[in-house]
C-alpha cells in the first residue's frame, strides 16, 4: 500500500508535492512505523495506543486518497481501497486479539 502512495504522488501537479503528497506519504508511512514502534512496547496496553495511532493513520491515508480522487480527478481505484480494508480488518483483529489478552 505504501508503495503504491508514493507512485500516486509522482502522479500529482508539482503544487501538491508539499501539500496532498507529502501527507499521504507521511499518513501511510505511519501505519507500518506505529505498528513496529507498538510492538517494542512494554505492556499491552502501550500497544494498543500505537495500535490506535495506526489505525488513525490509516483513516487519515482514505480520507487523502477520496480527496485527490475529487480534487485532482485521480482514479484510485477499488484495488487500492481493498488493500485500505484489508489493513483495517487486520489492525481491527489485532486490536481485538491484544484487548483480551
Amino acid at each position: 500500500m505504501a508503495s503504491q502512495s508514493y507512485q500516486l504522488t509522482l502522479k500529482l501537479p508539482v503544487y501538491e508535492k508539499s501539500g496532498l503528497a507529502d501527507q499521504l506519504r507521511r499518513a501511510v508511512t505511519s501505519i507500518s512505523i506505529n505498528i513496529a514502534e507498538g510492538s517494542g512496547s512494554e505492556s499491552d496496553k502501550e500497544f494498543l495506543r500505537f495500535l490506535h495511532i495506526a489505525r488513525k493513520s490509516l483513516f487519515e491515508t482514505i480520507s487523502i486518497l477520496k480527496l485527490i480522487e475529487k480534487v485532482h480527478a485521480q482514479e484510485i481505484g477499488v484495488k487500492y481501497y481493498d488493500q485500505c480494508d484489508l489493513v483495517g480488518k487486520l489492525l481491527n483483529g489485532l486490536i481485538k486479539k491484544v484487548s483480551n489478552s
